[in-house]
């Protein structure tokens, strides 16, 4: 039976669960980038990696087609998980596994696009997992299970960093001495895959919007905004970790250096104890004492969950302001993210308190959920756009293939 269908997996790894997605290659057009990607064929997850694994998925038409546990003190790792799901999506003769495409947190100062990972380039970012501990080393597991699954399958590394690389120096420099800067020590900026393609599709929903100054608000569990001009990065929130910026679901966001001196100095607090304080304890939960996820706390009476709403909103209106400086004006802001698309409580909250930057709002277009949401008349364009990060990590994994076979 011939093979008529070439299919590419991605792969996105966390900490304890690793997403991914099976795209059919014909289904982007290579002659626009810019073009609306297919729906992945099949996307899932494998939840409960260390805990109680379970591998789910469901095809476009969102029926369940894979749904395998293994128990809690089995000791499988990775690799038995993604043999499992490797089982399946080759197990039609008519479909061909041609490559695999990896979200990859940080890229450091010298990857600026995505690239065909070999020997040399996995121990290049290795050597950057110190500059991302919590998601660096998560994200290239997958990447050595494959090479020992599928030895001559094509893996491609996408960074979160590469989309801020037409930053201006001024946005990467840090107030230190010179010498931390020579080290990598500078603004970086995350979340580049999804920045990527809302550029992508804002310019399908509104090419003049998208060509000029506008301000997306990558809203979920952990939560950053961009400054694009013509669709090209020139701010973001995030620095040099994914801590900084905006309020999270656990993460701080922006705080006071001194704040942390204080916690080592006189709490007595250990590295440790501030960096599990930083990632896994603050933010909405912190704040709230409740929870991290944003509906539980807009379905609380508590008033601790008001305050961590109203905090969360609160800075996120803030550094609205600040990219719209970077930029030198405001045309419009897009959001997205889980609570960027799901919550139009957050997103009326955020564009009451910015509408001073010529924000005219409309509620009855925001509950129905867009995707424009400011009035016809607004000067400052407002929309919620999903996010795709899978369809581009898709996308960079044909490039770099159509690069190699065009050499």
């Amino acid at each position: 039976m011939p093979i008529v269908n070439d299919r590419i997996l991605t792969v996105n790894a966390g900490s304890s669960t690793v997403k991914f997605a099976v795209f059919e290659t014909a289904g982007f057009r290579a002659d626009d980038p810019a073009s609306d990607p297919p729906g992945a064929a099949l996307r899932g997850a494998i939840d409960g990696i260390g805990a109680a694994p379970r591998l789910t998925a469901r095809d476009r038409d969102g029926k369940t087609v894979i749904d395998k546990s293994w128990p809690a003190d089995a000791g499988h790792g990775t690799e038995d998980f993604l043999e499992e799901l490797l089982r399946w999506v080759e197990s039609d003769p008519v479909d061909r596994l041609v490559a695999a495409g990896h979200r990859i947190v940080h890229g450091g100062p010298d990857f600026t696009g995505p690239v065909l990972v070999d020997d040399a380039i996995l121990r290049a970012l290795d050597a950057l997992c110190p500059l991302a501990p919590l998601h660096q080393p998560q994200n290239l597991a997958p990447i050595r299970a494959l090479r020992k699954l599928r030895p001559n399958l094509p893996q491609v590394a996408s960074f979160d960093t590469a989309f801020h690389r037409t930053m201006p120096p001024v946005a990467t420099r840090l107030a230190l001495p010179r010498a931390f800067a020579d080290q990598g020590i500078r603004r970086y900026g995350f979340h580049g895959l999804s920045y990527a393609y809302i550029a992508g599709s804002l310019a399908r929903h509104d090419p003049a919007l998208a060509a000029g100054r506008v301000v997306v608000a990558h809203l979920g569990n952990g939560a950053s905004l961009c400054a694009l001009r013509a669709g090209k990065s020139v701010d973001t929130t995030m620095s040099f970790t994914a801590l900084d910026g905006l309020v999270m679901g656990t993460r701080s966001g922006a705080i006071d250096p001194g704040v942390l001196l204080y916690l080592l100095q006189a709490k007595g607090l250990t590295p440790a104890d501030l960096e599990d304080l930083l990632y896994h304890r603050s933010g909405l939960l912190g704040v709230s004492g409740i929870a991290s996820d944003m509906r539980k706390l807009q379905e609380s009476d508590d008033p601790a969950a008001e305050e961590a709403i109203d905090l969360f909103v609160f800075h996120a209106a803030r550094e609205i302001a600040a990219m719209a400086a970077s930029l030198g004006g405001l045309d419009g802001i897009v959001f997205t993210a889980g609570i960027g698309e799901h919550s139009p409580e957050i997103r009326r909250r955020i564009s009451d308190r910015a509408a001073w930057l010529g924000i005219r709002f409309d509620p009855s277009a925001n509950a129905s959920g867009g995707p424009r949401l400011s009035t016809a008349d607004s000067p400052v364009g407002v929309w919620v756009i999903p996010t795709n990060e899978e369809a581009m990590l898709a996308r960079h994994t044909l490039d770099v293939l159509a690069e190699i076979q065009a050499a």
